[in-house]
């Protein structure tokens, strides 16, 4: 190879040492990385790469990826920061662990075994629900014996921690409840307690009602309140425009739950109206007076019934009477008596009344209205805002108590008040943009790759290139040197006065060719080096 072609491929070898001494030096400042946990599930090991992500540690996986590495000086910060996080959380052993049982397993281990494989089952049907992000059941199964009288009944305890955000409601509370209770036999919802990361008891009683705050009641007055503010924005922002109106309303409602019981005694029914008859009664009794003494002929013609009496030959004869006549005439003897006892059905009425519960007892609003913006002085001037008029502010404050039902008789106060709103400022930051931790953390993000590649580019058309072309010129130079050596050495021709040797011509000309085009003049001295016909 000739010199330029020596310098070439030293330029290039000394590039690639550069790259290699380069590439030394950053793998020898890589930090080392280290195992930070083994043998995760998937789900814990997206959790922990998720955090580690978001604290800005760098993380590597092993082949297969079983373990997750991270560097050597942040195995401990990271493990801590993550144990604050509760990670990992493990996997969570359901009925699976029954399949592992071994030969020769006592009964205590066994029946330890089912209880474990019953809370992993019920944990992870209540890490199911959206607002749960983490779950722990424990059950106290007691040893079941021979006596009835003695046993004691199961109970269960649930540890939720819920999702940032996000609380559950007194159904969801108590649909845990049940499920536990529905799971685990002889136990009752009254013995599953319920408590948020926190160690707030959630579950107070099966149903609730002894908890002093409701959060059914307080979303649905903040809802409430919300429809109404939307009401008033509704009905003012088309007249004053959008952003230049604030509203706020504060409901006062009644949850309380009344009940109460009337009975109702209709007044004495008269003799003409008609009423029902509960029972009556008849008694009668006819008999003789004491004092009447006995008649008729004594013997056995007195038993005898009576004859009919004959028509006597002068005379009417006696008429002849009938049952209920001879009845009627026994009634009227001495000594008989007949009572008559009626009981007739009291009319009653039991009414029942429940009260509704959520009535508004009260309603306050506070209405804020920008200025609205006047006419300007000079036809293309700022436009100034300007005060509503009285008239103005009671049509406005008119709509408003039409638009949330004002009321009187209940105490409803509604206010509405006409200022100017401040304009939102937005400071700057008082540190520059070249210390501000942003730009810190994006210069040290692309630092390396940019300044490995600057620096390559630098040593490249800094160090490489202008060595090579100090060599070409020099070289060049040589050979000018040589060619006007040559021309030197053949006979000179006769010129004519006034001009210049041909020698000294064709020299000339060689030169101004070599300035032109130095390229060509080199490919012809290197032809001539090499030994090569012209």
């Amino acid at each position: 190879m000739d010199r330029n072609q020596r310098l070439k491929w030293g330029g290039l070898a000394a590039l690639v040492a550069v790259g290699v001494v380069a590439a030394a030096f950053f793998a020898s400042s890589a930090p080392e990385y280290r195992v930070l946990f083994s043998n995760l599930g998937d789900k814990d090991a997206g959790a922990i790469v998720a955090q580690l992500s978001q604290m800005n540690v760098p993380y590597r996986y092993t082949e297969g990826g079983g373990a997750i590495l991270v560097p050597a000086d942040k195995v401990h910060d990271a493990r801590l920061k993550l144990a604050t996080q509760g990670l990992p959380k493990g996997s969570i052993a359901g009925f699976e662990v029954m399949d592992n049982s071994k030969f020769g397993i006592t009964q205590f281990q066994e029946r330890v075994n089912y209880q474990r494989a019953l809370e992993g089952e019920l944990t992870r049907s209540i890490q199911g629900l959206s607002a749960v992000q983490d779950a722990r059941v424990h059950l106290a199964l007691p040893n079941q014996n021979g006596f009835f009288r003695e046993q004691q009944k199961p109970s269960a305890s649930v540890i939720v921690d819920l999702h940032p955000g996000r609380m559950l409601d007194r159904a969801q509370i108590a649909g845990i409840v049940h499920l536990v209770a529905s799971s685990v036999p002889e136990l009752t919802p009254e013995s599953v307690s319920v408590l948020d990361d926190s160690g707030k008891l959630l579950s107070q009683s099966p149903d609730g009602s002894n908890s002093p705050v409701d959060l059914q009641q307080l979303m649905y007055q903040q809802q409430l309140e919300k429809q109404y503010v939307q009401r008033i924005l509704d009905i003012l922002e088309p007249v004053v425009g959008k952003g230049n109106v604030k509203a706020q309303v504060t409901a006062d409602l009644d949850f309380s739950q009344t009940e109460s019981t009337s009975e109702l005694h209709a007044p004495n029914q008269g003799q003409q109206a008609s009423s029902a008859v509960r029972s009556q009664q008849l008694l009668e009794s006819t008999g003789a007076p004491k004092d009447l003494p006995p008649t008729g002929v004594p013997g056995a013609t007195t038993n005898q019934p009576p004859q009919a009496a004959a028509a006597p030959i002068n005379g009417q004869a006696q008429p002849l009477r009938t049952a209920e006549e001879q009845q009627r005439a026994l009634l009227q003897i001495p000594g008989s008596k007949r009572e008559v006892v009626t009981n007739y059905e009291v009319d009653k009425t039991v009414r029942v009344t429940r009260n509704s519960t959520g009535n508004i007892r009260r309603m306050t609003a506070a209405v804020v209205v920008n200025y609205l913006p006047g006419q300007p002085a000079e036809p293309g001037g700022a436009v100034t805002p300007q005060p509503m008029t009285e008239q103005q502010q009671a049509q406005m404050l008119a709509l408003v108590r039409e638009t949330i039902g004002f009321s009187a008789e209940r105490g409803d106060s509604v206010n509405l008040m006409n200022t100017p709103f401040q304009q939102e400022l937005r400071l700057a930051s008082d540190l520059p943009v070249w210390q501000q931790p942003e730009t810190i953390a994006l210069v040290k993000t692309i630092g390396w790759p940019v300044g490995f590649v600057l620096g390559a580019l630098i040593l490249m058309f800094g160090v490489v290139r202008p060595l090579m072309k100090s060599r070409r010129k020099k070289e060049m130079q040589q050979q000018l040197d040589l060619l006007e050596a040559e021309e030197l050495e053949r006979p000179a021709l006769p010129q004519k006065p006034g001009e210049l040797p041909a020698e000294q011509l064709r020299l000339e000309q060689a030169r101004a060719l070599a300035k032109q085009n130095p390229i060509a003049v080199a490919n012809i001295v290197k032809t001539w080096v090499n030994g090569s016909d012209a």
